[in-house]
């Protein structure tokens, strides 16, 4: 039978009575679909599942993006996130394959970089490391509720300027090459979402470069001053990893970084990621060509 039970917090849900190697019904999909509107977050454990299966699933929930070119799995509906080379072994924290594991360790949402960005994420926990190595989870409705009205007022309408190559280069300046870069350039989404539910949520994370019409500095403090309140433990729910779990995320709703491990501990992370239904905003190419031209400058 399959039941939601909330999880410690005031957000997410842990869902039991289905075994993702095989096909589910549609009242079962049904009522997944309807709990993943309601709590942003879903935990499924023990589910040993392979990439055809998790493809299988996640299909469900609608379109799979591909994986972009430089990540692991590129060109595939799958993007692996580990730390084990080709020969089995774990590879150095020198290796390229860390930069994403730290980037990974800020606070995001899955391809807000993206003119369209992602609807949710499956990940699946194939190896995970004994110790360390949690995922966190805030919810952004939570946040955006209690937020001091004057702050509301402050940022609601303000546009933000997404960039992977941004959040990357606080890791590693030198991670992404021009290819990868240009493959994914900088896109306009707002910095206060309205969810088809009404439900309104603040949208920030890494990979914010800018905000439009605010100077460095000031787009930067209010940033932080945003992720400092929204990062208090009341708004956090942090899942510690057990072997074959599956998170299922909103990234609509919800900011999440993995938190840090020893690195000479295997781990193998498998994720999906659902493409969302529309751009949010125009893609006005001016703003890009003066990010682009402020880039140059910079070189």
């Amino acid at each position: 039978m399959l039941t939601f039970t909330p999880l410690p917090g005031r957000f997410g849900a842990s869902v039991t009575g289905l075994d993702l190697r095989t096909p589910i019904s549609d009242a079962e999909f049904s009522a997944l679909r309807v709990a993943f509107d309601e709590h942003a977050v879903l935990v499924l454990r023990g589910q040993p599942i392979d990439d055809a299966q998790q493809i299988a699933f996640a299909s469900r929930f609608g379109m799979l993006e591909r994986t972009r070119l430089g990540a692991q799995g590129q060109g595939s509906e799958l993007t692996i996130l580990t730390n084990i080379g080709p020969d089995g072994a774990v590879v150095p924290p020198s290796h390229r394959q860390w930069i994403n594991t730290l980037a990974n360790q800020l606070w995001h949402s899955d391809s807000s970089f993206k003119p369209i960005p992602a609807l949710a994420s499956m990940l699946s926990g194939r190896i995970v490391p004994a110790n360390g190595g949690e995922t966190e989870f805030i919810d952004m409705r939570m946040v955006w509720n209690a937020l001091p009205d004057a702050w509301k007022a402050e940022i609601d309408g303000l546009v933000a300027i997404h960039n992977l190559a941004h959040s990357r280069a606080q890791v590693d300046p030198t991670h992404m090459t021009a290819q990868e870069r240009a493959g994914v350039p900088p896109v306009r989404q707002p910095m206060v979402r309205t969810l088809p539910s009404g439900a309104r949520c603040l949208y920030i994370g890494s990979h914010v470069e800018a905000i439009e019409g605010m100077a460095q500095q000031a787009a930067r403090a209010l940033l932080e001053r945003l992720l400092a309140f929204a990062e208090q433990p009341a708004h956090v729910y942090t899942h510690a990893w057990q072997p074959h779990d599956l998170l299922i995320w909103d990234n609509r709703s919800t900011l999440h970084r993995g938190r840090p491990f020893d690195p000479v501990q295997p781990r193998c992370l498998v994720r999906a990621t659902v493409a969302g239904d529309a751009p949010l905003l125009e893609q006005a190419p001016v703003a890009l060509e003066a990010h682009r031209a402020r880039e140059l400058v910079m070189q």
